[in-house]
Order: C-alpha cells, then sequence, then structure tokens
C-alpha cells in the first residue's frame, strides 16, 4: 500500500518502519484482535504524513533538478518459474496496467481497494483502519472496483 502511494519502494519502506515502530510504542498492549485494524490506520496517517512532507519537499524541489533513477537489482533478475517470453510479457504489461491504474484513483479508493483486496480484511475491519464508516468503504471499494474494471476492460485473461 505505502508503495503504490508513494510510487517509490525506499520511502515505502521508511513509512512502514514508522509505522510499525508507532504502532508497538502506542499499541502493543491492546489486544490481538485490534491490531490488524489498528496496524493500518497507523499506516495510512503515516502515509498522509509523507503527503504533507512531499507537498513542503516540491516546492523546493523547483530549484534542484535531481532527475537520477536507480535500476531495482530484483527487476532486472530472471524469473525462475517457467514462463514463456510471450506470457511473461503479457504479465508484466498487465501488472503495469493494473499498477498505473490503482495509481490514479483517489488515496480513499486506494486505501480501501488495497485492505480489501490484497489485505482480505472485512467491511468493518478495513472501516476501522481507515477511520471511517462501513457505508464510506462500501461506496469507495465500490468506485474503484468500477473504475479498475474500466480501465482494465483489454487485459483481462
Amino acid at each position: 500500500m505505502a508503495e503504490i502511494a508513494t510510487g517509490n519502494r525506499e520511502d515505502a519502506f521508511d513509512i512502514l518502519q514508522d509505522a510499525m515502530c508507532r504502532f508497538v510504542e502506542k499499541y502493543s498492549a491492546r489486544n490481538f484482535a485490534e491490531w490488524m485494524p489498528l496496524f493500518y490506520r497507523v499506516l495510512q496517517n503515516r502515509i498522509r504524513d509523507w503527503y504533507r512532507r512531499e507537498a513542503v519537499r516540491n516546492r523546493f524541489r523547483v530549484w534542484f533538478a535531481a532527475d537520477e533513477q536507480e535500476s531495482d537489482y530484483l527487476e532486472n533478475q530472471a524469473d525462475g518459474r517457467a514462463r514463456t517470453p510471450e506470457q511473461q510479457l503479457q504479465n508484466s504489461q498487465g501488472m503495469e496496467v493494473l499498477d498505473q491504474a490503482i495509481r490514479k484513483l483517489p488515496v480513499r479508493q486506494q486505501q480501501a481497494f488495497m485492505l480489501r483486496v490484497f489485505e482480505g480484511m472485512d467491511v468493518a475491519q478495513t472501516a476501522r483502519a481507515m477511520g471511517c464508516t462501513t457505508g464510506s468503504v462500501k461506496t469507495h471499494y465500490s468506485r474503484a472496483i468500477h473504475t479498475l474494471r474500466d480501465k482494465l476492460d483489454g487485459h483481462r485473461p
């Protein structure tokens, strides 16, 4: 979730580490059943904080043209599974389209989609994690699904 929100793996790891430390500090004594929604709430707060800091930083980045891109080591490694190059290309293109479509969703829709689909949370857990009502979760999730279906229509298997 943090990587989708930030678009940068290193920033995402920093946000995740900060969220885990804050969670342990504040909520480690809480009931185990409450941990997952509470953790995702802390994570969402850290992501919002990152957006705020980035807005301030971007005001100053205009003056500094830092156009360095690092290549990801794992991205350049061969896939150990037996897939043809055509299958790999199709899969890669599909995942890129999905990634871009998720990034274009509004933040609340991204959160609802990621928590429900990738994290397997139910509506109530997602609502607690996002700090909103179950109705809002249903609305954000539904809008995200409809938007993604429209954008990914040509990429379905």
